[in-house]
């Protein structure tokens, strides 16, 4: 039984392995988001630490620019932790696939379980991208 398990070392690995290249797109996926956070954080800072001049925006313009950039930053908020929580997942798929080979348990519906939570979970994280990505646009201005 022992030489088993160390035989089922390497498939184990090889069954890890996509997984891992999931954890990479989703890491990829999470720097966006954390790029468009920082963002709507710096333009909400500078409106309020330094408003514009009258000409181009009242102080109620500046108002609702300030709630549409807390909306969308709640909206990237969810969006980074939904993913993150996906990432969470996939780990949990790789610990389990080694689990499995290590100790020779049939594992299977638990790898399943956290493989369709990870998906799902993406799936909510990417909505959540794309609802912020459709206020950003929508809420743009572009001066002449």
């Amino acid at each position: 039984m022992l030489d088993n398990a160390f035989t089922d070392i390497p498939q184990a690995i090889q069954l890890a392995l996509a997984p891992v290249f999931l954890l990479t797109g989703i890491a990829g996926l999470l720097n966006i988001m954390t790029g468009r956070l920082a963002r709507i954080i710096d333009r909400g800072r500078k409106l309020v630490e330094q408003p514009l001049p009258e000409a181009l925006m009242n102080a109620e313009q500046v108002q609702r620019e300030l709630q549409i950039l807390e909306y969308r930053r709640t909206v990237a908020s969810h969006a980074i932790t939904a993913c993150t929580l996906s990432a969470l997942l996939v780990c949990m798929v790789v610990m389990t696939l080694f689990t499995e080979g290590l100790l020779q348990l049939n594992m299977q519906w638990l790898v399943g379980l956290f493989f369709v939570g990870s998906t799902l979970s993406l799936l909510v994280g990417l909505s959540f991208y794309l609802r912020e990505v459709y206020l950003a646009t929508r809420t743009v201005r572009i001066l002449r």
